[in-house]
């Protein structure tokens, strides 16, 4: 769930809220009920970690051993 910041424009107050993607922006701030503004940040990058990502999964298989002094892959027969 994402992490929004938002700003009060008459207090000056800055908040963060864990929001749902669907759910609707904050209108007004905790401390004076003023307007409030969502702010855009930078945020942070996405790490995807665990099987099924490109970095894990999708390398090509390793030779075997036997398979080193092969001049190419397909003349081996290992």
């Amino acid at each position: 769930m994402p992490i929004y910041e938002y700003e009060c424009t008459k207090c000056a107050h800055r908040f963060e809220l864990k929001q749902s993607m669907t759910d609707r922006p904050r209108s007004r701030c905790p401390e004076c009920r003023g307007k409030v503004q969502r702010l855009i940040s930078g945020g942070i990058g996405i790490s995807f970690k665990g099987s099924g990502y490109y970095v894990n999964d999708s390398r090509p298989a390793a030779k075997p051993d036997s398979c080193k002094g092969c001049p190419s892959s397909k003349d081996c027969d290992a």
